[in-house]
């Protein structure tokens, strides 16, 4: 067991750091900012905004009400960490592209957990926008979920692996 933390050590030390960058940002944004106030950092592109997500990604489920909804939502989040836990367990080595976007998602899934038990939402506060057009609100754990993934299909599409093969 010791073994396989020490081979997995740059995925934990990354799910740990978005974690940790996900927790403290949140907890910047709590006092600073009441539900739907905004702070322009970006003039036209990007505003600090509070937002409660009681729904599941992109606000999905966001304005149902369900009896026990943040219980299901987050035993939902739970089982699909274990199934991405187990899969990054099963990642060679050699995959570090596909391991560090496991980890990213990992650590952003968790952020996320986090505040969804404690607080029965998640946290988003960035606003991305461009004229009319706004992107769903965002948070550290969102942006690292979504790079994480884009490493994987990077990994997948081979992109930035060394040719075993060359020809």
């Amino acid at each position: 067991m010791a073994s396989f933390f020490a081979t997995r050590r740059l995925e934990i030390i990354v799910a740990l750091v978005v974690v940790i960058l996900d927790q403290i940002t949140k907890t910047m944004v709590r006092p600073a900012l009441a539900l739907h106030d905004s702070i322009e950092v970006i003039p036209g592109y990007v505003d600090f905004t509070r937002v409660h997500n009681t729904g599941a990604a992109f606000g999905m489920l966001n304005g149902v009400d369900l009896p026990f909804k943040t219980v299901i939502l987050s035993l939902v989040a739970l089982v699909a960490l274990a199934g991405v836990a187990w899969y990054a367990a099963t990642v060679p080595l050699g995959d570090r592209l596909a391991r560090i976007g496991i980890a990213g998602v990992l650590g952003g899934a968790i952020g996320n957990l986090i505040d969804r038990a404690r607080f029965g939402y998640v946290l988003d506060f960035v606003d991305a926008y461009w004229r009319g057009w706004h992107f769903w609100a965002f948070n550290v754990a969102d942006a690292a979920i979504t790079i994480g993934v884009i490493f994987m299909i990077l990994d997948i599409l081979q992109l930035g692996r060394r040719a075993s093969n060359p020809v």
